[in-house]
């Protein structure tokens, strides 16, 4: 058993001196189906997290948003599981449970008390081996319904609801994978009709290209017998070669607009940077918080407090499989023109990279994002996840140790190297969200 420690040290010791790790022990099945198993005995629950390492990301143009919609058929019924049992079992026995989807991955989750850990597996068996036995043209229609008003709820009747839409169709060229969102597209979503999605979940939802982490009070050798009894008989499906796609470069800036029903201007500026567990990734997740993370950062100190001009300033980088893009998003007041956010977006990447950060500055960040990540570990269903996570991307269940040590790494030179070589100066994409008429206000090119 592979033994990895949360140590109780975590308040004593300054947070670039903590070390992280979760135990657990780790088995496949003969039909490729990987688990891990991390016992956590502190409290009677348990969290079993399924990934399977497909998302909009291995979808085709014209077919997209599959992947979410089959987040949404995995709860409707199975081969011995009647339509709304599902959540009706787990709920009956004290569980949660929820799904969601990614460019890279689908997952599926419960969150129980320990002594329905096997129903949970059972289930989550029931629908990866007997799935295609309830498949109707009702139920793919009735759940595509649900996903297209999700789609309207969540994108074009929200406000800036549709900055992702627009910036996936300007970040990547057409065709490519990331080009599109998870939702899919209404006409997509029309078109499907109930063998192209029996074929996407026989390609993608077989036990070979999906993982599951089980956290919690559970012993690992009962857990092993339940996982064998109820998926070993699920059948291997065909290997899933992963895309193997080059980072597409920016090949200028873009400029673009658009009105929205919002009474706040918007400014969102987008560089592309590399993908998850690339060299730099620590880095530039540093250098965004450099620039917008907590009340002294650069961008929020300048426009909300000192200048007055912005009512909110965030930054994230988002680094998946294939690509990566560093986002700075600053939501304006009323009326103030995009034009005098992007020239202070401008001059504070610039003095970055002529000057790096100081000490005490890469300090509070790194502390800050190490004291997050140490607190995602709090629950089972956050080791979990994490578990999963690290095993797609990183190829092992216990790479906690090793992402922390790139933050303890850095120094201020690399935060000023990132922003040289990812941002000032660099293309980009630059997006302009304003109130209906007011397109007067919106950031202009060649400025």
């Amino acid at each position: 058993m592979k033994r990895i420690v949360l140590l109780a040290s975590l308040l004593a010791a300054p947070a670039a001196a903590q070390q992280v790790s979760i135990p657990h022990t780790m088995f496949s099945l003969p039909n490729g189906l990987r688990v891990v198993v991390a016992e956590d005995h502190s409290t009677p629950v348990v969290a079993v997290n399924v990934w399977y390492h497909v998302g909009s990301g291995y979808e085709k143009p014209g077919r997209t948003g599959f992947a979410h919609l089959f987040e949404h058929v995995m709860f409707e019924g199975s081969r011995y599981v009647p339509e709304g049992d599902f959540d009706n079992l787990l709920e009956a026995a004290g569980a949660r449970n929820n799904g969601s989807t990614t460019t890279d991955r689908t997952n599926y989750y419960e969150v129980m008390p320990s002594n329905a850990v096997e129903l949970a597996l059972w289930l989550e068996a029931d629908r990866m081996g007997g799935l295609l036995d309830a498949m109707s043209p009702t139920k793919l229609s009735g759940q595509r319904g649900v996903v297209q008003n999700e789609r309207r709820q969540s994108y074009e009747n929200q406000p800036y609801g549709m900055l992702w839409e627009t910036a996936s169709s300007l970040l990547y060229p057409a065709g490519h994978p990331y080009s599109w969102t998870t939702i899919g597209s209404m006409a997509d979503l029309d078109s499907a009709q109930v063998e192209d999605v029996s074929e996407f979940f026989r390609t993608y939802y077989a036990p070979n290209n999906a993982t599951i982490a089980i956290v919690g009070d559970v012993n690992t050798e009962q857990v092993r017998q339940w996982v064998t009894r109820y998926f070993a008989g699920i059948p291997r499906g065909t290997d899933v070669q992963r895309p193997q796609i080059p980072v597409p470069s920016l090949a200028r800036t873009v400029y673009t607009t658009r009105e929205d029903r919002v009474t706040l201007p918007e400014l969102s500026m987008v560089w592309r940077t590399g993908p998850r567990f690339s060299a730099d990734e620590a880095a530039v997740n540093v250098l965004a918080a450099v620039l917008t993370q907590g009340k002294s950062a650069r961008l929020h100190k300048r426009l909300v407090y000192d200048e007055q001009v912005a009512a909110f300033t965030a930054a994230f980088h988002e680094a998946n499989l294939l690509s990566g893009d560093l986002w700075i998003r600053i939501r304006a007041k009323p009326d103030v023109d995009l034009d005098r956010i992007e020239a202070a977006v401008n001059e504070e990447v610039a003095r970055l990279a002529q000057t790096p950060p100081s000490r005490e500055e890469l300090d509070r960040v790194v502390n800050t994002l190490v004291t997050g990540f140490v607190s995602a570990l709090e629950t089972v269903e956050g080791k979990a996840d994490r578990l999963n996570d690290y095993l797609y991307y990183a190829g092992e269940p216990d790479h906690a140790e090793e992402d922390l040590a790139r933050y303890r790494a850095l120094t201020p030179a690399d935060i000023q190297r990132a922003a040289q070589q990812y941002m000032a100066g660099r293309n980009r994409v630059v997006i302009s969200f304003v109130p209906q008429g007011k397109t007067a206000l919106a950031a202009e090119e060649n400025q």
